[in-house]
């Protein structure tokens, strides 16, 4: 059994469709309404189809009360470090600490150049997302005195003022597959945030991704359990019978989410699917059933 010893987190992971504006919007409301921890949303800048996450996320936490919301993962090359910290600050003031920051090092490169972004490496790419968790943790914290200063090779800054705090300690969870992010992710993220679809072998990849972020945050000086281990799991349906993962009657869905947590130590799970009546019964016939199952085979 492994526990990184987090309560479990449920939610959804929502494509932003601008010509489905009203319905991204349902499926916010909806997660709220049925009592989900989460509700995410794909980040991708370049992509015209899609409504701007930020814009998104900024009028989702308005018209919501008690759920939490983030990019899933935000595209950090296109999303300047200082301006995306103080950005995240002033949502999670206005929200009531809602906010979470999911961070990716960037994808589909033809995509963000043609925006405006620097084509990077993978190597570059890894090295500039820890320069930009550096400074957006700086500019966080209030209570060291004097402006933020950093000299890297991605990013620089020149004193800027630090603030404003955000209203509670916003988690960074770093969208990772490879092994220099998934060090990174070890060494100073507060989450693992990868996609079951894009893992190598699936669910059979979980333990050697799982040691290798625990490798490289016993080797920062810090536990395993620092890391909070999420999942997203796109393609999802309720049927009759079972046909794979999160792919089933309910009760599959609650052996393989209990199975996860138990054995991986997933305590966070983001749906797709985009379909408002697949929410609401996730909330209701799954999330319950599988708090239970995990609640009672820990304390056995």
């Amino acid at each position: 059994m492994t526990d990184y010893g987090h309560d479990l987190l449920f939610g959804t992971f929502v494509t932003p469709g601008a010509q489905n504006a009203a319905h991204v919007l349902d499926l916010a409301v909806t997660a709220d309404r049925t009592g989900l921890d989460l509700v995410t949303f794909q980040d991708h800048p370049y992509q015209p189809a899609f409504l701007d996450t930020w814009t998104l996320l900024s009028y989702a936490a308005a018209r919501t009360e008690r759920v939490h919301l983030s990019g899933n993962v935000l595209s950090l090359p296109l999303r300047p470090p200082a301006v995306l910290a103080r950005a995240a600050a002033s949502l999670d003031l206005l929200s009531g600490g809602r906010v979470e920051l999911g961070l990716g090092a960037g994808a589909f490169w033809d995509g963000i150049e043609a925006m405006g972004g620097r084509r990077l490496t993978p190597g570059e790419g890894v090295d500039a997302l820890r320069e930009a968790v550096a400074i957006i943790r700086d500019l966080w914290d209030t209570d060291t005195r004097g402006g933020v200063r950093h000299d890297g090779t991605y990013y620089r800054m020149a004193g800027a003022k630090r603030g404003p705090a955000p209203a509670h300690d916003i988690p960074i969870w770093i969208g990772a597959y490879k092994r220099r992010m998934l060090a990174l992710a070890g060494e100073i993220g507060d989450g693992w945030l990868p996609t079951l679809e894009y893992l190598p072998d699936g669910v059979a990849s979980l333990p050697r991704l799982n040691a290798r972020i625990d490798e490289a945050a016993t080797d920062a000086g810090r536990s395993p359990r620092d890391v909070r281990r999420l999942l997203n799991v796109m393609n999802v349906r309720f049927a009759p019978t079972g046909r794979g993962m999160l792919d089933g009657p309910p009760d599959q869905w609650v052996e393989q989410l209990a199975g996860l947590a138990l054995e991986h130590g997933v305590t966070a799970y983001l749906i797709g699917g985009d379909d408002v009546a697949t929410t609401e019964r996730f909330a209701a016939e799954v999330v319950p059933a599988v708090r239970e199952v995990v609640a009672r085979e820990r304390a056995a």
